[in-house]
């Protein structure tokens, strides 16, 4: 919704002013020079990026249309989850995780929380390391060292197709200058034209400036800023099982280590110690 709305405070505010000032929207209007901009970035992002980076863009923008993927629910919802657990191996020994870690769509656990068991990447993140903490015993350096490294590839896969679409906006005004100087070509190649005519070629050709500086800068641009906040938002999402896990594996209770996660939050996004609580009780 927040896409929506953003682009169309964009294109009334461009366009109605430029109504406003005296000018015909169907000046603006050349198909060759849209062809020409939109087709030459397409092509460019096509040829720089490889099929998952691609197949990622595609899958992301329409996304946005949605709200954020991780509000205070969420990490409320995580949290719970992380206690159950924990408090499970704390009472019956991490052996009795064995079955929720390997069938988590079978576990009574999980199926109370179903946005985590439909989050795929929190998900394997969860049962991944539980796995390990079950499996013998863990160095708790030696996890932490391994969980940075994972969350590290993480975010730069998942940074990737904002890049990308910000490679593309950066390249915009120069496809804008490219259809600009075409425009030019034609317009000296007809300089014996009358005045009105030679002036509807120049309009033309600077439309293409102007449309390459408009989706540069009002749509393409903010849509990969956006892109990138949803990375880092599902980043710190797995920060924070990050931090629950490692408190856990250094002696803390499961009240303790949910605490940590909590504290581990942005504060846009971060319960009260008592709201969690509650939460958590009657979870």
């Amino acid at each position: 919704m927040k896409l929506i709305v953003g682009i169309l405070i964009v294109t009334l505010c461009v366009f109605g002013g430029f109504v406003m000032s005296g000018g015909q929207l169907l000046a603006l209007w050349h198909p060759s020079e849209i062809i020409i901009i939109a087709g030459g970035a397409l092509g460019a992002f096509v040829v720089a990026n490889p099929p998952h980076v691609i197949k990622g863009v595609l899958k992301g923008i329409p996304k946005l249309l949605g709200g954020a993927k991780y509000g205070k629910q969420s990490y409320m919802d995580l949290l719970a989850l992380m206690y159950d657990l924990f408090a499970k191996a704390r009472k019956e020994g991490l052996m009795a995780l064995e079955n929720d870690i390997e069938e988590p769509q079978q576990s009574e656990i999980f199926k109370k929380y179903p946005k985590v068991l439909a989050d795929h990447h929190a998900l394997d993140f969860i049962t991944d390391y539980m796995r390990l903490m079950v499996g013998g015993s863990m160095n708790p350096f030696e996890l932490e060292n391994l969980m940075d490294l994972e969350l590290e590839i993480h975010h730069h896969e998942a940074m990737l197709p904002g890049e990308s679409v910000t490679t593309v906006s950066d390249g915009l005004p120069g496809f804008g200058i490219v259809a600009a100087v075409m425009g030019v070509v034609i317009t000296m190649a007809s300089v014996g034209e009358p005045p009105e005519v030679l002036g509807m070629k120049i309009a033309a050709a600077l439309v293409g400036t102007f449309l390459g500086i408009l989706l540069a800068y009002g749509f393409v641009g903010p849509m990969a800023s956006a892109l990138k906040h949803r990375a880092e938002e599902e980043g710190k999402f797995l920060g924070c099982i990050k931090v629950c896990i490692m408190a856990t594996l250094n002696g803390y209770t499961p009240q303790i280590a949910v605490e940590f996660g909590r504290k581990a939050l942005p504060s846009t996004v971060r319960p009260g110690f008592i709201e969690l609580e509650e939460h958590v009780k009657k979870k």
